[in-house]
């Protein structure tokens, strides 16, 4: 029996997207939450899973790399140019949504699946608005204006770091890298005593990283490279999600790919959790304020995710764990935007946000220098 094929590769994401859906449900783990632990609350735990779930990524798919079975050239994240514009601009986007919904693109399908209509609807706008970008009414625009801003390499460097250093150095330090990059991150969380004894937090960390790693796997091992050579993948949550949109709608034959298949299998685990722990239940917007917020954010997220080249999890995990040039870009714009969007649900508005921003920045260095010294006036002595 052949294993291979693009409904093999469909049924391996089902697979992988379900164990990271139960896992991630089980722990509350969300990159959103992560963020806004840290930027409100400066409690940075489940930002050292991700950091966690980044090491195991990492460790795992530069394994595949140095053993032969995975060529970062071959993916859609590694390419002769950087369009550092457009990963910028699209994180900012992706993450000012994800702020107006409250979670990303995969916490959503997480959420729909323990039975949140809200993630419904702001899954098929944010899909909607993906697809429009990715090969719609605004492909056009995207690939014709915004990606042509890029940051061009010397010919034969490709945009993940062990390349560029390999280029000017002239030594191959992927190993060396990815050993003390995969471990520093690892060891981050494990010197935490208050996260290392959250179990479950750190078992979906582990279990988020491994489910990179089988991604790349099974993009790699199930493909026909002459029937239906397609690009290695791995979790991502941005054009999966148009495209499965699309599939259902149009072509059910489009459904037969890996990303499409972790997309409904993130769903799938997520409810198994929910019904295990008896935490299913139906949600729906409370006002239509509530509604046009998310709406508004599941249109940032669609459109930006696809100018930045993936989601939180897509780029964050998966473009990380091949150390692409794009993915501290792709980060540093998701979490400005994040702060934005923060700013702009607490305080009402991202101007007064910056005012206060600054007026905060320039008293800390009014404060920081030093006093002038005056010099003591020579008292004369009394004639």
């Amino acid at each position: 029996m052949e294993f291979s094929g693009p409904w093999w590769t469909a049924l391996a994401g089902l697979a992988v997207g379900a164990l990271a859906g139960f896992a991630v449900f089980r722990a509350r783990l969300c990159s959103f939450g992560a963020l806004e632990d840290a930027m409100v609350g400066a409690d940075f735990r489940r930002l050292k899973v991700f950091g966690l779930a980044l090491g195991v990524a990492l460790l795992g798919t530069q394994l595949l790399v140095l053993a032969g079975l995975l060529g970062p050239q071959d993916t859609n994240y590694i390419t002769s140019a950087l369009p550092w514009l457009g990963v910028l601009v699209g994180g900012l986007m992706f993450g000012l949504g994800m702020a107006l919904v409250g979670t990303c693109a995969f916490g959503s399908l997480v959420r729909l699946g323990a039975g949140d209509l809200r993630s419904l609807i702001v899954m098929l706008v944010f899909g909607a608005a993906a697809y429009a970008t990715l090969r719609g009414v605004l492909a056009g625009p995207r690939i014709e204006g915004i990606e042509q801003i890029v940051l061009p390499l010397p010919k034969g460097v490709q945009s993940d770091l062990p390349t560029v250093v390999g280029h000017l150095t002239g030594l191959d330090l992927r190993a060396a890298m990815a050993i003390v990059a995969g471990l520093g991150l690892i060891a981050l969380a494990l010197l935490d005593a208050r996260l290392r004894r959250a179990r479950r937090l750190m078992t979906a960390g582990a279990v988020l990283g491994l489910t990179v790693v089988a991604g790349w796997l099974a993009t790699t091992l199930l493909v026909d490279p002459f029937g239906h050579p397609v690009a290695p993948q791995s979790l991502t949550f941005v054009s999966p999600v148009g495209r499965a949109l699309f599939g259902m709608l149009f072509d059910a034959a489009s459904l037969a790919e890996f990303g499409v298949g972790s997309v409904f299998g993130v769903v799938l685990g997520s409810a198994l959790a929910a019904r295990m722990a008896d935490e299913f239940h139906w949600e729906a917007f409370d006002d239509p304020r509530e509604m046009k917020r998310h709406l508004i954010g599941a249109v940032f997220m669609g459109v930006g995710g696809i100018l930045c080249g993936g989601c939180t999890i897509g780029q964050g995990l998966t473009a990380g764990s091949l150390m692409a040039l794009s993915w501290p870009l792709a980060v540093i714009g998701m979490a400005a935007g994040a702060r934005l969007g923060i700013a702009l649900l607490m305080e009402g508005s991202v101007t007064e946000f910056l005012r206060e921003a600054w007026a905060a920045t320039r008293l800390r260095r009014f404060r920081a220098e030093p006093a002038p010294v005056k010099t003591p006036t020579r008292i004369r002595p009394e004639q």
